[in-house]
């Protein structure tokens, strides 16, 4: 590489070219830096002041156009002889020689510098790649894993709500075993008391045939018979007479002589009776269905359906009243408290009404003369 600079600038010196002082001066007054005025005047011809500025105008965009211009030196070989350089010249020519050798260094170690900023510009960007990679497939993994356990979660939710709806279907086919055996056993229940029902109207009809019907007073006394021959099922009230010994009256006895008096009492209308036994068997029906619903267990008192019904037989309001309700506000309502609901008795209560609406003679004769009569006693 020296050597080919030596080479160089053994051929040619490069100068800057000379121009008109005058020229240059007026240049550098209107503005035009020194290099600029230079190669002007001198690419221009070096002739005046218009043609400098009209070629700087026109090669205003040129890259060197801020750089000094330099000429070679004419070297005339025939009129110099080598042997005649002066020491001077030699050392000037050595000096241009090192100083283009160490501009041409200068530009290559520059080069490998720029060289080797981009190899390491192009490593670091390679490495952020990678690191941008790695992250990538960690994200990747990462994604892959929370779908699996979400897919395992959501398994898992699958697999509880089969085993609960399975549970579910089980207790359900129990309900419905146990529904259809207590239906089962309903029925045959019915089926025996419509057996029996029918064993009595016709031995009733026997009877009848006979044409010898029950006094009052006799049927009376049947009844008296009944009530003592009962066996006592829910709370009893001791009555005491001053020639008879204390005798133990059940609840359902109490409502069974209540239905009785309201059945002898309206036995012109046989329909309003049973009516109104229906009517009282609903009410009872209803609370025991659902004992915290408030409308089942208040009934107002002037509500016109229910005066037609029930309301206007006194033995209707004593017998809802044996049922616990109570008057309340001031008699406008019959209300049952919740916490005076008694499923012993309502269910006695709708014992006694199912026979009062079944049993055609209910009010006449007491089960123990009917039985009797039917010949199903001893």
């Amino acid at each position: 590489m020296r050597s080919r600079c030596h080479l160089i600038n053994a051929m040619s010196e490069m100068v800057v070219p000379e121009v008109k002082k005058r020229l240059l001066d007026e240049l550098e007054n209107m503005g035009f830096p020194l290099a600029q005025a230079t190669r002007g005047l001198h690419y221009s011809g070096n002739s005046s002041i218009d043609a400098a500025v009209n070629w700087l105008f026109d090669h205003e965009n040129d890259p060197d156009i801020d750089q000094m211009p330099l000429v070679p030196v004419p070297i005339n070989i025939e009129a110099y002889d080598p042997s005649y350089i002066t020491e001077q010249v030699k050392l000037k020519a050595q000096e241009l020689r090192d100083r283009a050798c160490g501009k041409k260094e200068e530009e290559e170690t520059k080069v490998e510098r720029e060289r080797e900023k981009d190899q390491a510009r192009r490593k670091k960007e390679k490495e952020e790649k990678k690191v941008e990679r790695e992250m990538e497939k960690y994200q990747a993994r990462r994604k892959k894993e929370e779908e699996e356990k979400k897919v395992e979660r959501e398994r898992e939710r699958e697999r509880i709500k089969a085993g609960k709806e399975l549970l579910e279907a089980k207790r359900i086919q129990e309900e419905n075993e146990r529904k259809r055996s207590i239906a089962l056993r309903k029925a045959e229940k019915e089926k025996e008391n419509r057996e029996r029902d029918k064993i009595r109207r016709k031995k009733a009809e026997a009877w009848i045939a006979l044409d010898d019907p029950p006094s009052v007073s006799n049927a009376s006394t049947l009844m008296q018979k009944e009530k003592n021959s009962l066996p006592v099922k829910s709370a009893s009230l001791p009555v005491k007479s001053n020639s008879l010994p204390v005798v133990t009256v059940t609840k359902e006895e109490i409502m069974r002589d209540c239905l009785r008096s309201l059945k002898r009492n309206h036995m012109d209308n046989v329909t309003k009776v049973r009516r109104a036994f229906q009517t009282l068997l609903i009410y009872v029906k209803n609370v025991v269905k659902n004992p915290n619903e408030e409308k089942f267990r208040k009934i107002r008192f002037n509500n016109p359906a229910f005066q037609d019904r029930v309301g206007n037989m006194k033995e209707g309001i004593e017998f809802l009243e044996l049922c616990g309700f109570e008057r309340v506000d001031e008699g406008k309502f019959l209300f049952l408290p919740e916490d005076k609901v008694d499923m012993a008795v309502l269910k006695s209560a709708g014992n006694v009404l199912d026979s009062a609406i079944t049993n055609p003679f209910f009010g006449l004769l007491s089960r123990s003369r009917e039985d009797e009569a039917f010949g199903l006693g001893e």
